[in-house]
């Protein structure tokens, strides 16, 4: 009686374990009621009916990569070229993704790859060099129209690298060298005009400042002439009402003053040590008198105890009046 009641207990546990399911985190597993999908198993404990249900497929929810092999493709030009890609994907609805396509992953593959074919093959070499984020939108957009039926939804599609024929590598290399050899041309005969038009701006500046400078020191020259002929003109005013007043005593004044001035510039020049005149004393001396003269007469009303005296001269040289004081005692 107990060894039955052991037997069912045990059959009891082992169909209860058979009915126990765990889902991990990242995974759906579909559920299928005697062949036929009922329910997607989220991730946790599920319990099911032993020999009716059963997990059909472990659906991975998680973004996946999948790695598209290299393609020879012909581009509008025909050029030759080597593409790699990648596309990321993601499982939104485990059911279509089990029970829509027979291989999920084969069937993105190549349906990326035609796509991949028909895109670059409608563009020139240069372009599918050139333009590489075009190419992923649009084949982002018609792959993800593709698979959406299947429950999937393509998040990126990157081309990994482009390879084009080596002869035209060496083309492009050369192409390259000369465009950059043409930019440093244009670069460096801009800066030798721009050095040139600086150059000359500057030359012209300095033309005009110096022509500036030059008509400013004319112009301070001329005032400098015109006021010194005007104090010319004064001076000589002066001294024709000088000489109007006093007669000849104003003119041998001003003889004798600038013939004493250019006696004293010989005898302060730094290179002579002895000097020759090639004029007599005596007309120095009468000179001299003749300033002793008009000094007698200017000053003669404040002066009326002086006399004059003749002085004693060489035999020959002309007598010139000079004044002497009158001592005490004499008359």
């Amino acid at each position: 009686m107990y060894a039955v009641i052991g037997a069912l207990v045990f059959v009891m546990l082992v169909f209860l374990m058979m009915g126990v399911r765990v889902v991990r985190q990242g995974y759906v597993y579909t559920v299928e009621r005697l062949g036929k999908f009922t329910l997607s198993a989220e991730p946790g404990l599920h319990l099911i009916v032993p020999f009716v249900d059963r997990v059909g497929q472990k659906v991975n929810m998680m973004e996946q990569v999948l790695d598209i092999p290299g393609q020879e493709i012909i581009t509008r030009d025909n050029a030759m070229v080597g593409v790699d890609a990648v596309v990321f994907f993601q499982v939104l609805d485990a059911g279509k993704a089990a029970y829509e396509v027979h291989n999920l992953y084969a069937a993105i593959m190549a349906i990326v790859t035609t796509n991949l074919r028909t895109v670059m093959g409608s563009m020139d070499l240069d372009e599918t060099l050139s333009k590489r984020d075009e190419i992923n939108a649009r084949l982002l957009g018609v792959v993800d129209h593709a698979t959406s039926p299947w429950g999937v939804k393509i998040t990126r599609v990157e081309i990994k690298d482009i390879r084009p024929p080596i002869d035209i590598s060496e083309a492009m290399a050369r192409q390259m060298k000369a465009e950059r050899l043409k930019r440093a041309e244009i670069l460096e005969a801009e800066g030798e005009r721009a050095s040139r038009i600086l150059r000359a701006e500057g030359e012209k500046q300095s033309a005009i400042l110096s022509a500036e400078g030059k008509k400013e020191a004319a112009f301070r020259d001329a005032e400098a002439r015109e006021r010194a002929a005007e104090a010319e003109a004064r001076a000589t005013e002066v001294v024709s009402q000088a000489i109007s007043q006093s007669g000849n005593q104003a003119i041998n004044y001003f003889i004798a003053q600038e013939y004493t001035k250019a006696i004293g510039k010989f005898a302060t020049s730094p290179n002579a040590k002895t000097i020759l005149f090639p004029i007599e004393a005596t007309q120095l001396i009468g000179t001299l008198g003749g300033i002793g003269e008009m000094a007698r007469e200017i000053l003669g009303d404040g002066r009326k105890g002086d006399v004059t005296t003749p002085l004693e001269l060489p035999k020959g040289a002309p007598r010139t009046a000079v004044p002497r004081t009158r001592g005490e005692g004499e008359e």
